[in-house]
């Protein structure tokens, strides 16, 4: 039986907090962190395991933070968990990390932001983007996010594997990223910097976001079609493996979809069927969500007539 990696656990984390909250709030994300940190939540065997420093650190920031806000409020730190005054969530700085922290971790656990706001294309790309922020703090962490949040969009809209894969993807749907550039280096990733000879031509699963997310679209660029080929080319680049391979995951499990996922492989994963459940409930969510959010603007229009 596969066990759970810290990208599982974080993606599930991040899962939960869409659906319990029916919509994206970065500061019951980081709670579901660090419950996830501190007591094995979303962890297969109790306990965080894989968790890099950065992440730490930025979640031992925020209970710092947290229990600032809970002296000046007057709030016990197990109300703080809970927090849902809208005036006080305004309030909280939930960016808990240095500027410079660039590592793959934000990039790892992402497909659940894209998956709840695949409708909203762009509100789906910039929520994808802040996702990432909350750990790490560097802009091309949120510009990573955004670009591969976009492709999984587009995925689900029923993009080609070609479409996906354009180097001109970014500029043909740049209007999902709300005139925000990339940074050049994802930009450049963008443009199909992948596009070469895999690990012979450096190509490398490292933990950097940028090395981390060009080794995930050359596994998926050069999987002729097969998740489970793209998963082992993912592997065999070397480095931060498991990583690789889940990032990988993410957008060819969007493209091809549950059906193409190896049957025997799926027999082996940990708690297989509240994955399968949570997948279908983020669904759901997300398409409740896009009810409320036309329901609104039913009204406003009818207010404004």
């Amino acid at each position: 039986m596969f066990q759970l990696t810290n990208a599982t656990s974080t993606a599930l984390c991040l899962a939960n907090s869409l659906i319990s909250r029916r919509s994206f709030s970065l500061y019951d994300q980081l709670v579901r962190y660090k419950w996830w940190f501190k007591s094995g939540y979303m962890s297969s065997t109790g306990k965080c395991i894989g968790i890099r420093e950065s992440t730490k650190e930025s979640l031992c920031e925020f209970e710092r933070r947290q229990q600032r806000y809970a002296n000046e409020w007057g709030i016990s730190m197990k109300d703080m968990d809970y927090l849902s005054d809208p005036g006080l969530l305004k309030q909280f700085n939930t960016c808990c990390i240095k500027d410079e922290v660039a590592d793959n971790d934000a990039l790892v656990r992402l497909a659940p932001v894209p998956l709840f706001f695949y409708r909203f294309p762009q509100a789906g790309v910039e929520y994808s983007g802040r996702s990432g922020q909350i750990t790490h703090g560097d802009k091309i962490v949120y510009d990573a996010c955004r670009y591969y949040g976009a492709l999984i969009v587009a995925a689900l809209h029923g993009s080609t594997k070609e479409q996906l894969l354009d180097n001109q993807f970014y500029l043909k749907n740049k209007s999902w990223f709300s005139d925000i550039e990339l940074h050049r280096d994802v930009e450049s990733v963008a443009k199909g910097s992948y596009k070469r000879n895999g690990y012979d031509a450096g190509i490398r699963g490292k933990d950097h976001i940028v090395s981390a997310l060009e080794a995930a679209l050359w596994a998926f660029w050069s999987d002729d079609g097969s998740f489970e080929k793209g998963v082992l080319a993912a592997v065999n680049l070397g480095d931060d493996t498991n990583t690789t391979a889940a990032i990988y995951g993410q957008l060819a499990g969007a493209y091809y979809g549950y059906r193409a996922l190896p049957a025997r492989w799926l027999k082996s994963v940990h708690a297989k069927t509240f994955i399968e459940k949570l997948s279908k409930w983020i669904a759901v969510e997300g398409e409740s969500c896009q009810k409320r959010y036309e329901a609104f603007l039913s009204r406003s229009s009818k207010s404004n007539s």
